[in-house]
């Protein structure tokens, strides 16, 4: 099969897709990344993306940017396919995962892109509204890749931790293929993680604070803390991330899972007001905010991993902030001196593509009938096919 990945993440900043051939199946699943594409939104859709996102937000507009995100995503999908040369009779399904305005772990969630429009304008089956099946299951809704994670990635002799830098971060701890018997490969228990059990959390901000502060410092001129270079050029303040890193987020054990209601502009503009009320330099903020980044994610590997894994592989977009790695490599090695951190590009997979592939992935299980989630990652009770399937 021929199937479109569409990612559309926290940053708010555009689109991912991601075409997959895909054949076989579990735990033979034969795949490769046929082509990948960013399409950044146009500056008035991001604009009513990133209002649709507010709790003031009127059910007009959510309805509204319902459609238009849909129209979006077809258009992407016509795009990305032109690009590779694919016809559309060709293609089997677009796995969508829309775009979050709003989530409430294991209550509800929101994502937006009609996909009545995307089938219609495609003639497409569409695979969408991944996160609900898994949280009448009793799941946070996410992270959903960590299914995809343990398909593609895991390996005979090394624990990896597979660390998305998106707007918000995620880490799957993978152990060694070795470390689990024959009859439960992905079907862990609930209850206490142990040592050979695929897990995954969110591990707090990845680019989502940082973006913020770039916007604050350049007056709107940014959109992110490009090459990571105003960080590069300030001091971390101390004290402000001990203060950031009491949240009570970091705290909770897994599963976990958290966006724009908690880290978002709101919480930018707090840590903003706080420190230039103190007289720290902008670029003091963007290092502070990049530095919360890399040590929360340091502090839940320590925390809440069964071991440091031997290997981390970094993906999502904040792959390509190099101060942003430097601390976290800084960090992870001070956890544990002969970790190896590498990108996912190491294992075949563009960083940028790697959560678009997934909801490929994850939309053709959809279409065999066969779950998407893990029960160990999200907190559901049983393993469930995930999305809605809409008709081309």
């Amino acid at each position: 099969m021929i199937i479109v990945g569409l990612m559309s993440g926290t940053s708010a900043d555009g689109v991912d897709s991601a075409i997959m051939s895909l054949s076989g199946k579990p735990p033979k699943l034969r795949w490769k990344l046929v082509h990948h594409l960013f399409h950044p939104y146009p500056a008035e859709l991001q604009r009513n993306v990133l209002a649709g996102m507010k709790i003031t937000a009127t059910v007009d507009r959510i309805c509204d940017l319902n459609a238009s995100l849909g129209e979006f995503y077809a258009s992407v999908s016509l795009t990305a396919l032109a690009a590779a040369k694919i016809n559309r009779a060709d293609v089997a399904a677009i796995g969508c995962h829309g775009q979050t305005v709003w989530h409430n772990p294991g209550r509800s969630t929101l994502q937006l892109g009609e996909a009545a429009v995307l089938a219609e304008r495609t003639g497409i089956y569409v695979v969408s509204n991944f996160r609900a099946r898994d949280i009448a299951a009793g799941g946070q809704g996410a992270p959903l890749v960590a299914y995809v994670d343990q398909l593609l990635f895991q390996h005979d002799q090394k624990t990896r931790a597979l660390q998305n830098l998106g707007g918000i971060g995620n880490v799957t701890y993978l152990p060694r293929r070795t470390m689990l018997t024959a009859t439960e490969p992905r079907l862990q228990p609930i209850g206490k993680l142990t040592a050979a059990q695929t897990i995954a959390f969110d591990t707090g901000p990845a680019n989502m604070v940082i973006d913020d502060i770039a916007r604050r410092a350049s007056a709107g001129a940014l959109q992110c803390d490009l090459d990571g270079t105003l960080a590069a050029t300030g001091v971390p303040h101390g004290a402000v991330l001990e203060e950031l890193l009491s949240h009570s987020f970091f705290a909770a054990p897994p599963p976990k899972t958290t966006g724009r209601e908690v880290f978002g502009e709101q919480y930018g503009e707090a840590l903003w007001t706080s420190m230039l009320s103190r007289g720290a330099a902008p670029q003091d903020v963007a290092a502070t905010a990049t530095m919360l980044t890399a040590t929360s994610i340091a502090e839940s590997y320590r925390t809440f991993l069964p071991s440091i894994p031997d290997e981390v592989v970094l993906s999502g977009g904040g792959v390509r902030n190099p101060t942003l790695v430097k601390m976290i490599s800084d960090c992870l090695h001070a956890v544990r001196q002969d970790i190896t951190i590498t990108t996912s590009d190491a294992l075949g997979m563009p960083p940028e593509a790697k959560e678009a592939a997934c909801f490929a992935i994850l939309a053709y299980e959809s279409l065999h009938g066969r779950p998407g989630n893990l029960p160990s990652a999200t907190g559901a009770t049983k393993r469930v096919v995930l999305g809605d399937i809409t008709q081309g």
